[in-house]
């Protein structure tokens, strides 16, 4: 089913995208309760999605890769995304004008089972609730971490996930926090959230380390900042960039642990508890925070997106979450 004037963001090819008509998705009779979203913001961060806008997924990963309500097969033409905030137009009385959140890519109107959509919090305001994929892999990757009071905690790469990570632990009692990023502009973010920020890797024998910064020179300095036995989890994924890392140093004298973390598994030990559901809701809680909208860094109208795509996420961009507007 289609409904007038309905499109969707499509990645064309390497570098480039286009708005396409677009269907509504999962039409009456589909065998669930069903319920239709007028979309009010999506959000555009510069990892996954840059991954895949610039053809960077390996082939091997294509099938994890996939969103939830993807179309397309990659490596083009795809219609991808996982961060949308929309107002429920259609469906049960109980959700009807309902703000949500939702898994879904920049699309003006879709269709989606009642399950896919979770309730926004009625302090969240919606245009902060675009972050909700994000804190999702923060909380997810902490899970992995495990920090403890009084850690001495360093976190490499201050995107937004490792912004969002770096927020989290310093709320954690005793906590010796370091936020490193190359990139000097991050200081006044890191500041109005409240991070002690430095550009260099200047912090020794920590009981933890964080990297999310997706590139090599990342992890070799999330290396060198580890204290014997600690542990360095690795938050960045590097798409099929060969990924250069000094282990001939200091990893194995001091039996580091290098370990890995990836949102769409929720950690073995907590699964028995906790479902993708209840984290989306832990996720939303914490969004809100005001100071959150710090890291949201450009807005822009759906129309522009096809455009302002190309700059966001070359690989010389340096925006953290930007915001699409869809009145």
């Amino acid at each position: 089913m289609t409904s007038s004037g309905n499109q969707a963001f499509w990645v064309t090819a390497p570098g480039q995208g286009e708005l396409r008509p677009a269907t509504l998705g999962w039409p009456d009779g589909a065998g669930a309760e069903i319920v239709t979203v007028r979309t009010l913001y999506s959000g555009i961060s510069r990892g996954t999605e840059s991954l895949v806008f610039n053809n960077r997924v390996p082939p091997g990963e294509y099938h994890r890769m996939r969103a939830p309500f993807q179309e397309g097969q990659f490596p083009f033409p795809v219609k991808y995304g996982y961060a949308n905030v929309g107002e429920v137009q259609g469906g049960p009385e109980h959700l009807m004008g309902k703000r949500v959140f939702c898994l879904y890519p920049h699309q003006r109107h879709y269709r989606v089972p009642s399950s896919a959509v979770t309730i926004l919090p009625d302090d969240l305001p919606p245009e902060r609730a675009i972050l909700a994929a994000n804190m999702e892999t923060a909380i997810n990757g902490l899970w992995d971490a495990e920090p403890a009071v009084g850690d001495r905690v360093a976190v490499v790469g201050l995107g937004v996930v490792g912004l969002l990570v770096a927020w989290l632990v310093k709320q954690i009692p005793g906590t010796q926090l370091l936020a490193v990023d190359t990139n000097e502009s991050r200081a006044d973010i890191a500041k109005a959230l409240g991070l002690p920020f430095t550009t260099e890797a200047s912090a020794r024998d920590c009981d933890l380390v964080i990297h999310a910064s997706g590139r090599s020179e990342g992890l070799s300095s999330a290396l060198s900042m580890a204290g014997p036995e600690a542990r360095i989890v690795e938050l960045s994924w590097y798409g099929n960039e060969p990924v250069r890392v000094p282990l001939g140093h200091a990893f194995h004298p001091n039996r580091l642990e290098l370990k890995s973390s990836q949102v769409g598994q929720i950690p073995p030990r907590r699964q028995p508890r906790w479902s993708y559901a209840r984290r989306l809701e832990l996720a939303l809680q914490l969004l809100r925070a005001p100071e959150l909208d710090h890291l949201i860094s450009g807005e822009s109208r759906f129309e522009e997106l096809p455009a302002v795509a190309s700059t966001l996420l070359s690989p010389a961009g340096d925006a953290l979450c930007h915001r699409i507007t869809y009145s």
